[in-house]
């Protein structure tokens, strides 16, 4: 099945006071007036914005209101110099930007030499005065050292306010494997929250949720903002918005390496359970960044890999057992294998069944499965896990002169989960729970920031991104032997290899019928901002594009039921070959929205003959196919 969609937003105009403010996500700015000591403005002042990590500076001139404004500024520290013959050079340190600050630096020159300064250190972060929206900012600190399930970030949006955990936007059949799970911010809904990174679109519009996240180390800080956003995310998503991004290289070589481990062996045991759990959980990787060559061109490059293995025995199922394919259902019926004593219906006598008449292809099929320990028939199973995920992130930024910077950023997600049938090939868990999931995704961005002119900057984002994962089905062959077809069915089916029993008060084969999916996201966004007397005025519009191809077979399956209608036990239903329903086809039940398809015929298991074959819908219309 292939859908396109694509969403085209026009393009944004804000024009307000010098109290509003619009820039490119994942940047910040600085902006003031500047006076001299009597309170007189001060045009043709030269401030210059330096990040202090890389030497990199921002030059502006004053306008002739006294106003000055750096937008688009890289995270990271800095500090701000105003100079102006005449007077003395102002020199202000100490201070971070983090992503989305539009802090107010209003300055006042005192008159002297040039080589006279006049130097004030920030201890403390500076008020952010003009965004009105509600924002929590989480700096890198906080991001390594906040417990994690599974290092998984999108946790750490949940901490913010006014934030809970949602549902899962796609569903339960996994169709992007990379999700971590959903957040509600201010009450809206999960798909209404809008992320970025690294200043670009970073949303999945397939399922409404986000696009692979970064692990906390190659992440330098993320902000959460609801209420009134800025107008960036005006016409895309309305609840909040989620601005992520990476970290890039400096001046100095910096990096890390980890190692985070999860076993049972350092566990105590549940009181409640037999044996100690059997996870074994590894994530381990590290970051490098650092200059290539310095005050110009710098990298970053970060990996982590996870491991995780799980071998559970926590289920349990029913089987027949050698008493009950001798004939005698005599333990199953009792009061000590059931909630209650059974009396199976005529012409069974005495709880027995002559062997002669079970289905051939239901004896076939019972062979395969586990041996049971007990005369009740239980077996104890588990659904074992196989697990391994890797990221990789790279990224090089180019400061290619004062007016010009551009960089690149690129991740790697994939992940491998193989099915937990083709581990073991027991039957038992080849379930819907028991799928395989695999997956890709790449997400690449390009960004550019250039001055036009001295109040005029230009900030554009490209960004291209495919995901292509989901669940996948075991993969039964026809060695195997499990299909209708190879167990002597007589019926029809779309996919003859995988087997789909449900027995009452016994066990269920089969498996899910979500497949993968197959998304391809682009974007382009642009914004300008500009300065003229005390309005800034910024321009800005952003063009997404996707395209999906979804594959499923949920209406592929041939299911076969046995309720105990006809004998009094599920397990004899299943043995003599007593369908209760049989569903095939691209049918639903009603509570799925669609027509039920029920089939109701005898021994179809082992009929040879043409058999009746009634389908009822809910206009009480009846087929007959012989």
């Amino acid at each position: 099945m292939r859908q396109t969609f694509s969403s085209v937003l026009g393009v944004l105009i804000v024009a307000a006071l010098a109290c509003s403010v619009v820039w490119a996500q994942a940047t910040a700015q600085i902006s003031g007036r500047v006076t001299d000591v009597t309170g007189a403005l001060l045009p043709g002042v030269e401030v210059t914005a330096t990040q202090t990590d890389r030497e990199a500076s921002r030059i502006v001139v004053t306008n002739e209101t006294g106003s000055y404004v750096l937008s688009s500024l890289p995270l990271g520290p800095y500090r701000l110099t105003a100079t102006l013959p005449g007077f003395q050079t102002f020199v202000q340190t100490g201070f971070v930007l983090q992503v989305g600050n539009s802090s107010v630096v209003n300055i006042a020159l005192e008159v002297g030499q040039v080589a006279q300064t006049i130097e004030v250190t920030a201890n403390a972060a500076m008020v952010e005065t003009r965004n009105v929206s509600v924002a929590s900012i989480m700096e890198n600190a906080r991001v390594l050292e906040l417990p994690l399930d599974g290092r998984a970030l999108v946790e750490l949006v949940a901490l913010s306010g006014a934030a809970t955990p949602a549902p899962i936007l796609n569903g339960t059949g996994g169709r992007d494997p990379f999700s971590k799970g959903n957040i509600s911010v201010a009450g809206g809904m999960a798909a209404s929250l809008n992320y970025s990174l690294d200043g670009a679109y970073h949303n999945n519009p397939a399922f409404g949720g986000y696009l692979s996240m970064p692990f906390p180390d190659a992440l330098q800080e993320f902000k959460v903002e609801s209420g009134v956003v800025g107008a960036e995310s005006v016409g895309e998503r309305s609840s909040g918005s989620v601005q992520m991004v990476t970290k890039s290289g400096t001046n100095e070589f910096h990096g890390n390496t980890f190692w985070f481990v999860r076993n049972g062996k350092f566990n105590a045991r549940n009181v409640f359970a037999a044996s100690r759990d059997s996870i074994k959980r590894n994530q381990f990787g590290g970051t490098i960044g650092g200059p290539i060559m310095e005050n110009q061109l710098f990298f970053f490059a970060a990996y982590q890999g996870t491991t995780f293995r799980q071998d559970p025995s926590d289920r349990t199922a029913f089987v027949p057992t050698p008493a009950m394919m001798a004939g005698d259902f005599t333990a199953i019926a009792s009061a000590a294998c059931n909630r209650r004593a059974i009396t199976m219906d005529a012409p069974f006598v005495d709880n027995r069944i002559d062997p002669a008449l079970f289905s051939r292809g239901a004896v076939l099929f019972a062979n395969k499965l586990p041996t049971p320990f007990n005369e009740c028939g239980e077996v104890k199973y588990g659904i074992p896990e196989k697990e391994d995920a890797h990221q990789a992130i790279g990224r090089i930024d180019y400061q290619r002169s004062d007016s010009h910077s551009i960089f690149g950023r690129y991740i790697v997600d994939w992940l491998d989960n193989p099915a937990p049938f083709d581990l073991t090939g027991s039957l038992l868990i080849s379930g819907s729970a028991a799928n395989a999931v695999n997956g890709l995704a790449q997400h690449f961005t390009f960004g550019d920031t250039y001055l036009i002119g001295p109040d005029t900057v230009n900030s554009l984002r490209l960004t291209a991104n495919r995901v292509a994962g989901g669940k996948i089905r075991p993969n039964f062959t026809a060695e195997d032997g499990v299909g209708p077809a190879h167990l002597g069915i007589k019926a029809f089916a779309y996919l003859p290899d995988g087997p789909n029993f449900a027995v009452d008060d016994g066990w269920s084969t089969g498996w899910s019928g979500a497949g993968p999916a197959k998304t391809a996201v682009f974007a382009v966004s642009n914004d300008l901002s500009t300065l003229r007397g005390n309005h800034q005025m910024t321009f800005g519009g952003q063009w997404t594009g996707w395209f999906m191809n979804s594959y499923a077979n949920a209406y592929a399956k041939t299911r076969f039921e046995f309720d105990g209608d006809s004998t009094g036990l599920g397990m004899g239903d299943f043995l003599t070959g007593q369908v209760e329903k049989v569903q095939d086809g691209h049918v639903l039940g009603p509570d799925q929205g669609s027509n039920e398809c029920r089939v109701l015929f005898h021994r179809c298991l082992e009929c040879g003959s043409a058999f009746d074959l009634r389908l009822r819908s809910p206009l009480g219309a009846t087929f007959t196919h012989p």
